[in-house]
């Protein structure tokens, strides 16, 4: 946080990211993702990349009404007859992301997404005990806390 790229980086899988508020918004800034790797994606749909990739990702909490603004630039208002709505409380998540690579695009591109609270309280799952999860053999026995799967 609060610090620069460094003046000499080595690539690395997940590039070098630096972060720093900017009032009320995290702005994580990343550089030097490597490229040594057959294809390199952006994403699933085979988007490349080159060295020159730079991403800029912009996260902070919205309101309801700030939240139903961006959605298709069209305000949506709830409807008070419908009753209660959890799943409509509490803050939205936003995250506003830039991609710049000039090796690939003629020009940066932005994208929001917006995530909305939780309809109610996260309940903890530990994965080794996870038993809805399948598992590639099926014959084997199912992770326990007290036997870890690694």
């Amino acid at each position: 946080m609060n610090q620069p790229h460094p003046a000499k980086m080595t690539p690395s899988w997940y590039g070098d990211s630096v972060g720093h508020y900017d009032g009320d918004t995290l702005v994580i800034d990343t550089v030097g993702t490597r490229t040594d790797r057959p294809f390199p994606m952006l994403d699933l749909y085979g988007t490349p990349y080159t060295k020159a990739l730079h991403v800029v990702e912009r996260y902070r909490l919205i309101d309801y009404e700030a939240a139903q603004e961006g959605c298709n630039g069209t305000p949506r208002r709830i409807n008070a007859s419908r009753g209660h709505r959890p799943q409509l409380q509490g803050k939205f998540l936003q995250v506003q992301f830039t991609v710049e690579d000039e090796g690939v695009f003629t020009t940066p591109w932005t994208a929001t997404i917006t995530y909305r609270p939780a309809p109610g309280p996260w309940q903890e799952v530990v994965c080794a005990e996870n038993t809805h999860e399948y598992y590639y053999n099926k014959e084997s026995e199912v992770p326990t806390a007290a036997k870890p799967d690694f």
